[in-house]
Protein backbone atom coordinates (compact mmCIF):
# COMPACT_ATOMS: atom_id res chain seq x y z
CA UNK A 1 0.00 0.00 0.00
CA UNK A 2 1.17 3.53 -1.19
CA UNK A 3 1.99 5.40 2.06
CA UNK A 4 0.42 8.93 2.46
CA UNK A 5 2.27 12.03 2.77
CA UNK A 6 1.74 14.19 5.55
CA UNK A 7 0.71 17.76 4.64
CA UNK A 8 4.58 19.09 5.98
CA UNK A 9 6.01 21.70 2.96
CA UNK A 10 9.00 22.37 5.41
CA UNK A 11 9.89 26.37 5.95
CA UNK A 12 11.08 27.16 2.86
CA UNK A 13 8.13 25.39 0.47
CA UNK A 14 6.00 27.21 3.07
CA UNK A 15 7.20 30.44 2.24
CA UNK A 16 6.84 29.48 -1.56
CA UNK A 17 3.20 28.58 -0.39
CA UNK A 18 2.31 32.26 1.05
CA UNK A 19 4.85 34.26 -1.85
CA UNK A 20 1.97 32.17 -4.13
CA UNK A 21 -0.89 33.12 -2.24
CA UNK A 22 -0.23 36.53 -1.96
CA UNK A 23 0.68 36.98 -5.56
CA UNK A 24 -2.85 35.61 -6.28
CA UNK A 25 -4.25 38.27 -4.17
CA UNK A 26 -2.44 41.06 -5.70
CA UNK A 27 -3.39 39.15 -9.33
CA UNK A 28 -7.47 39.55 -7.95
CA UNK A 29 -7.02 42.30 -6.37
CA UNK A 30 -6.29 44.95 -8.82
CA UNK A 31 -7.47 43.86 -11.82
CA UNK A 32 -10.78 42.27 -10.43
CA UNK A 33 -12.13 44.57 -7.85
CA UNK A 34 -12.17 47.44 -10.61
CA UNK A 35 -13.84 44.68 -12.90
CA UNK A 36 -16.94 43.99 -10.89
CA UNK A 37 -18.08 46.89 -7.78
CA UNK A 38 -16.03 49.77 -9.45
CA UNK A 39 -16.53 49.32 -13.03
CA UNK A 40 -19.02 52.17 -13.08
CA UNK A 41 -16.68 54.11 -11.96
CA UNK A 42 -14.36 53.47 -15.46
CA UNK A 43 -17.07 53.72 -17.42
CA UNK A 44 -19.53 50.61 -16.92
CA UNK A 45 -19.01 46.99 -17.01
CA UNK A 46 -18.71 46.38 -20.70
CA UNK A 47 -16.12 48.99 -21.29
CA UNK A 48 -13.59 47.80 -18.75
CA UNK A 49 -14.26 44.28 -19.38
CA UNK A 50 -13.09 45.08 -22.98
CA UNK A 51 -10.19 46.55 -21.59
CA UNK A 52 -9.32 43.52 -19.24
CA UNK A 53 -9.77 40.89 -22.09
CA UNK A 54 -7.54 43.21 -24.54
CA UNK A 55 -5.20 43.85 -22.26
CA UNK A 56 -5.16 39.91 -21.15
CA UNK A 57 -4.70 38.76 -24.77
CA UNK A 58 -1.36 41.01 -24.86
CA UNK A 59 -0.20 39.27 -21.57
CA UNK A 60 -0.55 36.17 -23.19
CA UNK A 61 1.14 37.03 -26.53
CA UNK A 62 4.19 37.93 -24.37
CA UNK A 63 3.75 34.84 -22.90
CA UNK A 64 4.18 32.99 -25.58
CA UNK A 65 7.26 35.29 -27.14
CA UNK A 66 8.67 34.21 -23.75
CA UNK A 67 8.29 30.43 -23.70
CA UNK A 68 11.46 29.49 -25.54
CA UNK A 69 13.64 31.82 -23.32
CA UNK A 70 11.78 31.14 -19.91
CA UNK A 71 11.47 27.48 -20.34
CA UNK A 72 15.78 27.43 -20.58
CA UNK A 73 15.92 30.22 -18.03
CA UNK A 74 18.44 29.55 -15.20
CA UNK A 75 16.90 32.15 -13.03
CA UNK A 76 13.36 32.62 -13.21
CA UNK A 77 12.67 33.57 -9.70
CA UNK A 78 14.98 37.24 -10.47
CA UNK A 79 12.47 37.39 -13.56
CA UNK A 80 9.70 36.44 -11.56
CA UNK A 81 11.11 39.67 -8.56
CA UNK A 82 11.34 41.72 -11.64
CA UNK A 83 7.65 41.36 -12.80
CA UNK A 84 6.22 41.81 -9.26
CA UNK A 85 8.02 44.92 -8.55
CA UNK A 86 6.26 46.26 -11.94
CA UNK A 87 3.00 44.89 -10.56
CA UNK A 88 3.32 46.96 -7.17
CA UNK A 89 3.89 50.10 -9.05
CA UNK A 90 1.15 49.73 -11.12
CA UNK A 91 -0.59 48.72 -8.45
CA UNK A 92 0.06 51.89 -6.43
CA UNK A 93 -1.15 53.74 -9.26
CA UNK A 94 -4.32 51.72 -10.00
CA UNK A 95 -5.13 52.46 -6.38
CA UNK A 96 -4.12 56.15 -6.13
CA UNK A 97 -5.08 57.64 -9.32
CA UNK A 98 -8.50 59.13 -10.16
CA UNK A 99 -10.70 58.09 -13.13
CA UNK A 100 -9.51 59.30 -16.82
CA UNK A 101 -6.71 58.13 -19.39
CA UNK A 102 -4.34 57.65 -16.88
CA UNK A 103 -5.88 55.22 -14.88
CA UNK A 104 -6.99 53.56 -17.72
CA UNK A 105 -3.16 53.07 -18.97
CA UNK A 106 -2.13 52.10 -15.33
CA UNK A 107 -4.98 49.19 -15.01
CA UNK A 108 -4.35 48.25 -18.93
CA UNK A 109 -0.31 47.75 -17.91
CA UNK A 110 -1.65 45.61 -14.74
CA UNK A 111 -3.30 43.11 -16.33
CA UNK A 112 -0.70 42.21 -18.38
CA UNK A 113 2.07 42.02 -15.64
CA UNK A 114 -0.29 40.83 -12.79
CA UNK A 115 -0.53 37.56 -14.71
CA UNK A 116 2.80 37.03 -15.88
CA UNK A 117 4.01 37.75 -12.39
CA UNK A 118 1.35 35.85 -10.65
CA UNK A 119 0.11 33.18 -12.98
CA UNK A 120 2.88 32.60 -14.68
CA UNK A 121 6.39 33.13 -13.26
CA UNK A 122 5.91 31.68 -10.01
CA UNK A 123 4.24 28.99 -11.35
CA UNK A 124 7.30 27.80 -12.68
CA UNK A 125 8.71 27.61 -9.41
CA UNK A 126 5.94 25.72 -7.79
CA UNK A 127 6.03 23.32 -10.48
CA UNK A 128 9.77 22.63 -9.62
CA UNK A 129 9.40 22.92 -5.80
CA UNK A 130 6.13 20.33 -5.88
CA UNK A 131 6.71 18.24 -9.02
CA UNK A 132 4.15 15.71 -7.04
CA UNK A 133 2.42 17.40 -4.41
CA UNK A 134 1.20 20.15 -6.64
CA UNK A 135 -1.98 19.75 -6.00
CA UNK A 136 -2.08 20.30 -2.41
CA UNK A 137 -0.06 22.95 -2.68
CA UNK A 138 -1.81 24.74 -5.37
CA UNK A 139 -4.73 24.02 -3.32
CA UNK A 140 -3.80 25.96 -0.45
CA UNK A 141 -2.20 28.76 -2.98
CA UNK A 142 -5.33 29.19 -4.31
CA UNK A 143 -7.65 29.66 -1.18
CA UNK A 144 -6.47 32.99 -1.99
CA UNK A 145 -9.00 33.82 -5.12
CA UNK A 146 -12.20 32.51 -2.76
CA UNK A 147 -10.98 34.58 0.30
CA UNK A 148 -9.99 37.48 -2.12
CA UNK A 149 -13.85 37.61 -4.04
CA UNK A 150 -15.27 37.07 -0.46
CA UNK A 151 -13.84 40.29 0.99
CA UNK A 152 -15.88 42.02 -1.74
CA UNK A 153 -18.41 42.89 0.17
CA UNK A 154 -16.30 44.85 2.94
CA UNK A 155 -14.32 46.73 0.58
CA UNK A 156 -17.92 47.67 -1.36
CA UNK A 157 -18.95 48.92 1.98
CA UNK A 158 -15.96 50.90 2.72
CA UNK A 159 -15.49 52.49 -0.84
CA UNK A 160 -18.94 53.90 -0.43
CA UNK A 161 -19.12 54.21 3.46
CA UNK A 162 -19.15 57.86 3.39
CA UNK A 163 -20.91 58.78 0.57
CA UNK A 164 -17.58 58.99 -1.75
CA UNK A 165 -15.24 56.55 -2.83
CA UNK A 166 -12.49 56.34 -1.12
CA UNK A 167 -10.81 53.82 -3.43
CA UNK A 168 -7.01 54.65 -1.80
CA UNK A 169 -8.51 53.03 1.87
CA UNK A 170 -9.96 50.31 0.53
CA UNK A 171 -7.16 49.39 -1.58
CA UNK A 172 -4.32 50.08 1.05
CA UNK A 173 -4.51 46.85 3.16
CA UNK A 174 -3.98 44.79 -0.03
CA UNK A 175 -1.43 46.90 -1.06
CA UNK A 176 0.59 46.07 1.90
CA UNK A 177 -0.08 42.64 2.26
CA UNK A 178 1.10 42.36 -1.75
CA UNK A 179 4.52 43.93 -0.50
CA UNK A 180 4.88 41.84 2.35
CA UNK A 181 4.60 38.86 -0.14
CA UNK A 182 6.45 40.32 -2.97
CA UNK A 183 9.31 40.56 0.10
CA UNK A 184 9.13 37.18 1.42
CA UNK A 185 9.42 35.86 -2.63
CA UNK A 186 12.75 37.80 -2.67
CA UNK A 187 14.46 36.41 0.51
CA UNK A 188 13.35 32.63 0.91
CA UNK A 189 13.02 31.31 -2.55
CA UNK A 190 15.20 30.69 -5.28
CA UNK A 191 14.56 28.38 -8.72
CA UNK A 192 14.78 24.99 -7.09
CA UNK A 193 14.79 24.32 -3.40
CA UNK A 194 18.09 22.10 -3.31
CA UNK A 195 19.54 25.87 -3.82
CA UNK A 196 18.85 26.84 -0.51
CA UNK A 197 19.26 23.31 1.07
CA UNK A 198 15.12 22.04 0.92
CA UNK A 199 14.02 19.06 -0.66
CA UNK A 200 11.77 18.77 -3.73
CA UNK A 201 8.37 17.99 -2.28
CA UNK A 202 9.98 18.56 1.59
CA UNK A 203 11.30 15.10 0.73
CA UNK A 204 14.28 14.54 2.97
CA UNK A 205 14.63 10.95 1.93
CA UNK A 206 17.91 11.40 -0.12
CA UNK A 207 20.71 12.97 0.75
CA UNK A 208 21.86 16.97 -0.24
CA UNK A 209 24.44 15.68 -2.11
CA UNK A 210 21.82 13.46 -4.26
CA UNK A 211 19.53 15.89 -4.21
CA UNK A 212 21.58 18.70 -5.83
CA UNK A 213 22.91 15.93 -8.21
CA UNK A 214 19.37 15.18 -9.64
CA UNK A 215 18.97 18.99 -9.63
CA UNK A 216 21.94 19.46 -11.75
CA UNK A 217 20.80 17.04 -14.46
CA UNK A 218 17.81 18.10 -14.52
CA UNK A 219 18.78 21.65 -15.14
CA UNK A 220 21.22 20.23 -17.85
CA UNK A 221 18.35 17.88 -19.54
CA UNK A 222 16.14 21.38 -19.50
CA UNK A 223 17.98 23.32 -22.41
CA UNK A 224 16.90 19.68 -24.70
CA UNK A 225 13.93 18.98 -23.39
CA UNK A 226 12.33 16.20 -26.20
CA UNK A 227 8.49 18.42 -25.72
CA UNK A 228 9.57 21.10 -28.78
CA UNK A 229 6.70 23.14 -29.87
CA UNK A 230 5.47 20.71 -32.26
CA UNK A 231 5.58 17.63 -30.34
CA UNK A 232 3.98 19.70 -27.45
CA UNK A 233 0.86 20.70 -30.20
CA UNK A 234 0.57 17.48 -31.65
CA UNK A 235 -0.10 16.01 -27.89
CA UNK A 236 -3.83 15.91 -27.88
CA UNK A 237 -3.33 15.36 -24.01
CA UNK A 238 -1.76 18.74 -24.03
CA UNK A 239 -5.10 20.48 -25.54
CA UNK A 240 -7.36 18.21 -23.76
CA UNK A 241 -6.07 19.70 -20.50
CA UNK A 242 -5.49 23.34 -21.75
CA UNK A 243 -8.81 23.95 -22.72
CA UNK A 244 -10.63 22.25 -19.66
CA UNK A 245 -8.24 24.78 -17.31
CA UNK A 246 -9.58 27.48 -19.77
CA UNK A 247 -13.07 26.67 -19.22
CA UNK A 248 -12.89 26.42 -15.41
CA UNK A 249 -10.60 29.64 -14.85
CA UNK A 250 -12.73 31.50 -17.66
CA UNK A 251 -16.51 30.53 -15.83
CA UNK A 252 -14.94 31.21 -12.47
CA UNK A 253 -13.26 34.58 -13.39
CA UNK A 254 -16.67 35.68 -15.92
CA UNK A 255 -18.80 35.45 -13.05
CA UNK A 256 -17.33 36.47 -10.26
CA UNK A 257 -16.65 39.95 -12.17
CA UNK A 258 -19.72 40.32 -12.42
CA UNK A 259 -21.04 38.63 -9.06
CA UNK A 260 -22.11 42.30 -8.31
CA UNK A 261 -24.54 42.65 -10.48
CA UNK A 262 -25.77 39.21 -10.75
CA UNK A 263 -26.29 38.49 -6.63
CA UNK A 264 -27.78 42.20 -6.14
CA UNK A 265 -30.65 41.70 -9.36
CA UNK A 266 -32.21 39.10 -5.99
CA UNK A 267 -31.01 41.64 -3.45
CA UNK A 268 -34.51 41.31 -1.86
CA UNK A 269 -34.91 37.79 -1.99
CA UNK A 270 -31.65 37.36 -0.76
CA UNK A 271 -31.92 38.88 2.40
CA UNK A 272 -31.92 36.00 4.25
CA UNK A 273 -28.79 35.21 4.01
CA UNK A 274 -27.30 38.80 4.06
CA UNK A 275 -27.58 39.74 0.61
CA UNK A 276 -24.50 40.60 -1.42
CA UNK A 277 -22.11 40.34 1.45
CA UNK A 278 -23.98 37.25 3.02
CA UNK A 279 -23.62 35.40 -0.60
CA UNK A 280 -20.05 36.66 -0.63
CA UNK A 281 -19.04 34.81 2.39
CA UNK A 282 -20.53 32.21 1.63
CA UNK A 283 -18.80 32.08 -1.97
CA UNK A 284 -15.58 32.61 0.47
CA UNK A 285 -15.88 30.01 2.25
CA UNK A 286 -17.09 27.34 -0.38
CA UNK A 287 -14.46 28.12 -2.30
CA UNK A 288 -11.88 27.14 0.11
CA UNK A 289 -13.31 24.14 0.74
CA UNK A 290 -13.52 23.45 -2.83
CA UNK A 291 -9.85 24.61 -3.80
CA UNK A 292 -8.43 22.05 -0.28
CA UNK A 293 -10.21 19.41 -0.96
CA UNK A 294 -9.66 18.90 -4.96
CA UNK A 295 -6.33 19.78 -4.48
CA UNK A 296 -5.97 16.99 -2.05
CA UNK A 297 -8.08 14.58 -4.65
CA UNK A 298 -5.53 15.71 -6.76
CA UNK A 299 -2.46 14.80 -5.09
CA UNK A 300 -4.12 11.53 -3.57
CA UNK A 301 -6.46 10.29 -6.28
CA UNK A 302 -5.12 12.14 -9.64
CA UNK A 303 -5.34 15.06 -11.87
CA UNK A 304 -7.25 13.71 -14.57
CA UNK A 305 -9.92 12.63 -11.75
CA UNK A 306 -9.58 15.62 -10.31
CA UNK A 307 -10.25 17.82 -13.21
CA UNK A 308 -13.41 15.32 -14.07
CA UNK A 309 -15.52 16.09 -10.41
CA UNK A 310 -14.53 19.50 -11.27
CA UNK A 311 -16.28 19.77 -14.85
CA UNK A 312 -19.14 17.90 -13.22
CA UNK A 313 -19.36 20.56 -10.54
CA UNK A 314 -19.25 23.20 -13.52
CA UNK A 315 -22.50 21.35 -14.99
CA UNK A 316 -24.07 21.20 -12.11
CA UNK A 317 -23.71 24.90 -11.49
CA UNK A 318 -25.23 25.84 -15.05
CA UNK A 319 -28.10 23.64 -14.58
CA UNK A 320 -29.03 25.18 -11.36
CA UNK A 321 -28.75 29.10 -12.68
CA UNK A 322 -31.05 28.32 -15.11
CA UNK A 323 -33.67 27.88 -12.40
CA UNK A 324 -34.53 31.84 -12.64
CA UNK A 325 -35.02 32.16 -9.15
CA UNK A 326 -33.31 33.45 -6.00
CA UNK A 327 -32.23 29.71 -4.77
CA UNK A 328 -31.22 28.52 -7.88
CA UNK A 329 -28.99 31.10 -8.00
CA UNK A 330 -27.42 31.04 -4.78
CA UNK A 331 -26.91 27.47 -4.73
CA UNK A 332 -25.49 28.05 -8.41
CA UNK A 333 -23.23 30.68 -7.24
CA UNK A 334 -21.91 28.21 -4.36
CA UNK A 335 -21.33 25.45 -7.20
CA UNK A 336 -19.07 27.70 -9.18
CA UNK A 337 -17.25 28.99 -5.96
CA UNK A 338 -16.34 25.41 -5.58
CA UNK A 339 -14.48 24.85 -8.58
CA UNK A 340 -13.12 28.11 -8.71
CA UNK A 341 -10.18 27.88 -6.25
CA UNK A 342 -9.35 24.61 -7.86
CA UNK A 343 -9.60 26.47 -11.41
CA UNK A 344 -6.04 27.70 -10.62
CA UNK A 345 -4.47 24.48 -8.84
CA UNK A 346 -4.92 22.96 -12.43
CA UNK A 347 -2.54 25.11 -14.72
CA UNK A 348 0.17 24.26 -12.67
CA UNK A 349 -0.86 20.85 -11.75
CA UNK A 350 -1.74 18.91 -15.06
CA UNK A 351 1.52 20.20 -16.74
CA UNK A 352 3.69 18.79 -13.75
CA UNK A 353 1.12 15.72 -13.55
CA UNK A 354 1.99 14.17 -16.55
CA UNK A 355 5.14 15.67 -17.97
CA UNK A 356 8.31 14.94 -16.50
CA UNK A 357 10.40 17.18 -13.91
CA UNK A 358 12.56 18.72 -16.81
CA UNK A 359 9.89 18.99 -19.46
CA UNK A 360 7.95 20.65 -17.24
CA UNK A 361 8.29 24.13 -17.71
CA UNK A 362 8.12 23.80 -21.39
CA UNK A 363 4.34 22.47 -21.38
CA UNK A 364 3.44 25.38 -18.15
CA UNK A 365 4.79 28.04 -20.43
CA UNK A 366 3.09 26.65 -23.65
CA UNK A 367 -0.05 25.81 -21.16
CA UNK A 368 -0.83 28.49 -19.64
CA UNK A 369 -0.62 31.81 -22.28
CA UNK A 370 -3.12 29.17 -24.29
CA UNK A 371 -5.43 28.83 -21.70
CA UNK A 372 -5.35 32.77 -20.56
CA UNK A 373 -6.04 33.47 -23.94
CA UNK A 374 -9.31 31.59 -24.04
CA UNK A 375 -10.47 32.66 -20.41
CA UNK A 376 -9.38 35.98 -20.48
CA UNK A 377 -12.26 36.59 -22.97
CA UNK A 378 -14.90 35.34 -20.12
CA UNK A 379 -15.34 38.82 -18.33
CA UNK A 380 -16.59 40.31 -22.34
CA UNK A 381 -18.70 37.49 -22.99
CA UNK A 382 -20.65 37.79 -19.53
CA UNK A 383 -20.76 41.21 -19.22
CA UNK A 384 -22.34 41.17 -23.07
CA UNK A 385 -24.74 38.29 -21.92
CA UNK A 386 -25.97 40.24 -19.03
CA UNK A 387 -26.21 44.02 -20.25
CA UNK A 388 -28.29 44.82 -23.45
CA UNK A 389 -29.39 48.11 -24.83
CA UNK A 390 -31.99 48.37 -22.36
CA UNK A 391 -29.82 47.35 -19.40
CA UNK A 392 -29.91 44.07 -17.13
CA UNK A 393 -31.12 40.92 -18.93
CA UNK A 394 -30.77 38.38 -16.61
CA UNK A 395 -28.44 35.54 -15.62
CA UNK A 396 -29.74 32.60 -17.74
CA UNK A 397 -27.29 33.32 -20.62
CA UNK A 398 -24.40 33.44 -18.16
CA UNK A 399 -25.20 29.60 -16.87
CA UNK A 400 -25.63 28.34 -20.29
CA UNK A 401 -22.44 29.49 -21.21
CA UNK A 402 -21.23 27.93 -17.89
CA UNK A 403 -23.27 24.62 -18.73
CA UNK A 404 -21.49 23.99 -22.29
CA UNK A 405 -18.50 25.02 -20.72
CA UNK A 406 -18.78 22.44 -18.02
CA UNK A 407 -19.91 20.08 -20.88
CA UNK A 408 -16.83 20.52 -23.10
CA UNK A 409 -14.60 20.55 -20.17
CA UNK A 410 -16.04 17.38 -19.09
CA UNK A 411 -15.51 15.58 -22.60
CA UNK A 412 -11.82 16.83 -22.74
CA UNK A 413 -11.37 15.20 -19.22
CA UNK A 414 -12.60 11.90 -20.26
CA UNK A 415 -9.94 11.40 -23.33
CA UNK A 416 -7.01 12.44 -21.94
CA UNK A 417 -4.93 9.34 -21.58
CA UNK A 418 -1.89 9.55 -19.18
CA UNK A 419 -0.45 6.29 -21.72
CA UNK A 420 -0.44 8.16 -24.58
CA UNK A 421 1.65 10.75 -23.72
CA UNK A 422 3.90 8.05 -22.03
CA UNK A 423 4.51 6.50 -25.41
CA UNK A 424 4.97 10.23 -26.95
CA UNK A 425 7.50 10.58 -24.52
CA UNK A 426 9.28 7.59 -25.08
CA UNK A 427 8.95 8.01 -28.90
CA UNK A 428 10.70 11.60 -28.61
CA UNK A 429 13.17 10.40 -26.21
CA UNK A 430 14.63 7.14 -28.21
CA UNK A 431 15.00 9.46 -31.16
CA UNK A 432 16.96 12.50 -29.75
CA UNK A 433 19.23 9.38 -28.18
CA UNK A 434 18.45 9.95 -23.96
CA UNK A 435 17.32 6.67 -21.85
CA UNK A 436 13.81 5.55 -21.90
CA UNK A 437 12.72 4.34 -18.33
CA UNK A 438 9.52 4.38 -16.24
CA UNK A 439 9.34 7.88 -14.71
CA UNK A 440 5.73 8.47 -16.11
CA UNK A 441 4.88 5.11 -15.67
CA UNK A 442 1.60 5.23 -13.16
CA UNK A 443 0.76 8.69 -13.95
CA UNK A 444 -2.74 9.28 -12.24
Amino acid sequence: MEQKKPISFGFRGTMLIIYQFIAYITFQVFTQYPLNILADMYGGAQTVSKLYSICAIVGILIQLALVGTVSKMKNVKAFGSILGAITLVLAFMVMTLPPGTGWMVCYAMINVFAVLYATFSLGILVGQWFPTRKGTVMGIATLAFPIANGLLGPFASAVFAKGFPDVKGAFLPFFILSIVGWIIGIIFIKDYPEQVGAYRDNDKNMTPEVAKAIMLEEMENKKSSVWTYLHTFSNKEFWFGTITVAMLLGCSIGVMSQSNAIINAYAEELAFVGGYTGVMAMIMIFGCIGSFVLGLIDTRIGTRKAMIISACIMIIAGLLGLTQSAKGLLVAMIFVALFMGAASNFGVSFAAQYWRREDYSRIFTLSSPIGSAISSAAPMVVASLLFGPTGYKGHAGVFTAVLIAGIVSLVCMILVNPKHIKAQDDKYREAAGKPLDDALIGRK
